[in-house]
């Protein structure tokens, strides 16, 4: 809708004047509202009520109430995505038994445009939706009830209405049948009337709050004046949730010290909801005001993965939740939603994520060398990075992301996932920084300029973004840091590009050096095999390799190299080690159509790569590499 400027004239006699003026501006604000659609007025809130007869049986019961509806047709939808998940999801495959009525009892006509849609023709002012949703699986996508706990991420679990975005939200829980003693709630929602009782302003906001509702155990701490919360569902002892807390509390306050400062978290609070439990899975994501961390692992058992986890969904509180990439705002709860810049929002963070830790002096330098050196192995030697770019490679989360394809895809070949791709990214900018200005500009000045300029000014609405940044934004805000020949050659060397950086330059300031990790090896690849009786079933053949060129790929079952009988992966690469690169080798394959084959491949050194230590470090690499790897945390 177009609002065109209206033109009141000023009258010479002042009280004339005042009076007419107030008239008009009255006029023109009343001609304005009734313009505006339905949903600027104060609509009443929409209310879902949530019932778990048999938790034992992973279902509950959702009963939503939608009140002071327009005459026109109302569609229900179950989203596909979820917030912080790039891929499909389809969550209307759990949900059955749905019945529309009024308020009265009596039943709606309801018809089915698709899969994740319900549609009701006529209805009066005022109709009840009542379903039930199976869950049974504890992750940061879906949703979980047993007798336990209910574990709920809200696109799993909730209906909602087209057009009614901007409606507030209320949510009671009830208590489950046959529990023990009452559950508590954990979740980053606004309280309500009610301990069971929960709000949120619209549906982002509402979609994009977990909640954990069981024999939550809390523990909370404030930080410059912002106070943050810990609910765990876990089976280790108090005392080693109280340790790790120590941990965490070490965790946030290093991520305040790359940004200078912490968001304004909107309920109060900052959250974390941790299920670290024997049935669930790996995981974590963000959300706006809180996070959602999984793990089959306990808190003594895994601890310092664990506290990874922490690290990194914290930094998205900033990254990605605030610093929002422009294609990702407003999350569309109906379709994948895709991105050319997760390189930055989930690179960059997987970035951070160890690097806090070793701030925090929760790992030592073995860890993060470790660490590095998958990062910087794994971008130099796939042959994936002179296929697609760090951009192509965030275009692929619709696919990759938690995706489970039923076709075979040659993804071995030709993606790295956006994470250690952006990783490597973020280390190589970082020293770049940093070797370029002595230490003066670093990669926590390039997050604070985007924080600055994308995250720090917020939304007009709880929950929305209203600077989401663009490549062409994040490639100014380096400019800003740095200046614009740097800024435009990094992007196009590495990120639009496909171009790897100098690491092994770059390292030796920080006194590490970059090698062969086997040097003098003789590799034809890493060949992925299972081992059978009539010889080694290939998996996998990495592109470009002495195998792969000598013509070997899927299926083929290779029964001898060299004239040695082979049964397995362990023993084709026990036979290519007996040998030096240069090399030239024969060997004997059936390929999956049953014809027996020869073929001679030249072997080459091993490319993978480690990084170690230098020998003797001077004054200069050590002074760089606290300066990287130090506390910025104020003492």
């Amino acid at each position: 809708m177009t609002f065109v400027a209206t033109f009141v004239p000023t009258f010479v006699a002042s009280g004339f004047s005042r009076t007419f003026r107030t008239f008009m501006r009255a006029v023109v604000v009343a001609a304005l509202i009734a313009l505006l659609p339905r949903s600027f007025h104060a609509a009443s809130p929409i209310t879902y009520r949530i019932t778990i007869p048999e938790p034992q049986h992973h279902w509950m019961q959702v009963e939503a109430m939608f009140t002071d509806l327009p005459s026109q047709p109302l569609e229900l939808r179950m989203s596909v995505s979820s917030p912080g998940r790039y891929s499909l999801h389809d969550f209307a495959k759990n949900v059955y038994d749905v019945q529309v009525v009024t308020p009265e009892g009596g039943a709606l006509d309801v018809t089915r445009p698709d899969p994740s849609g319900w549609t009701v023709p006529r209805h009066g002012p005022t109709l009840v939706v009542r379903y039930k949703v199976f869950g049974d699986r504890v992750d940061g996508t879906y949703l979980a009830i047993d007798t336990g706990h209910l574990h709920m991420n809200m696109p799993a679990a909730f209906m909602w209405a087209r057009g009614m975005d901007d409606r507030p939200i209320t949510l009671t829980l009830t208590q489950p049948a046959g529990v023990a003693r009452p559950w508590s709630a954990a979740t980053q929602l606004h309280a309500g009337a009610s301990p069971l009782q929960f709000t949120a302003p619209n549906l982002q906001y509402f979609i994009d709050s977990p909640v954990e509702f069981g024999p939550v155990a809390m523990r909370q701490f404030a930080l410059s004046g912002r106070m943050f919360r810990f609910a765990a569902h876990q089976t280790g002892s108090d005392g080693d949730f109280d340790r790790l807390m120590q941990d965490v509390q070490k965790i946030v306050r290093e991520e305040g010290a790359v940004y200078g400062e912490y968001p304004a978290y909107e309920p109060g609070y900052y959250t974390f909801l941790a299920d670290y439990l024997p049935y669930a899975d790996d995981d974590g994501m963000e959300h706006r005001n809180s996070t959602v961390m999984t793990s089959s692992s306990t808190i003594r058992g895994d601890r310092t993965r664990l506290l990874d986890t922490v690290a990194h969904e914290f930094f998205h509180c900033w990254n990605v939740e605030r610093i929002r990439p422009h294609d990702l705002e407003p999350f569309d709860l109906d379709r994948p939603n895709m991105s050319g810049e997760l390189w930055l929002a989930e690179g960059f963070t997987q970035y951070y994520g160890p690097l806090v830790l070793h701030r925090a002096g929760i790992v030592n330098t073995d860890y993060t060398r470790q660490i590095l050196t998958g990062l910087v192995d794994l971008v130099v030697t796939s042959p994936a990075r002179s296929i697609r770019s760090a951009v192509e490679m965030s275009r692929m989360a619709e696919f990759t992301d938690a995706g489970r394809p039923l076709d075979r895809t040659n993804w071995n070949n030709t993606v790295i996932s956006y994470y250690p791709f952006g990783a490597a990214i973020a280390l190589a900018l970082d020293l770049s920084l940093r070797e370029r200005s002595d230490n003066k500009v670093t990669l926590d000045d390039f997050m604070r300029a985007m924080w600055r300029e994308h995250g720090k000014p917020g939304g007009t609405r709880e929950g929305y973004v209203d600077r989401p940044y663009t490549i062409a934004d994040a490639e100014a805000r380096l400019a800003e840091v740095s200046d614009p020949a740097f800024a435009r050659g990094f992007f196009g060397a590495y990120i639009q590009g496909r171009q790897t950086a100098d690491y092994r330059r770059l390292l030796e300031r920080a006194g590490f050096l970059l090698r062969k990790r086997d040097a003098g090896r003789a590799w034809w690849g890493d060949v992925r095999m299972d081992a059978r009786t009539d010889g080694g079933r290939v998996t996998e053949v990495p592109m470009s390799s002495p195998a792969w060129n000598a013509g070997l790929d899927r299926d083929d079952v290779v029964t001898q190299i060299d004239r040695e009988r082979i049964s397995s992966e362990e023993e084709a690469n026990a036979a290519i080690l007996r040998h030096k690169p240069g090399d030239k080798v024969s060997f004997t394959y059936v390929d999956r159509n049953g014809a027996s084959k020869q073929a001679t491949m030249t072997l080459v050194e091993n490319p993978h790569l480690e990084i170690v230590d230098a020998p003797n470090l001077t004054t200069a690499q050590r002074a760089f590499r606290e300066s990287w790897l130090g506390s910025r945390a104020p003492r």
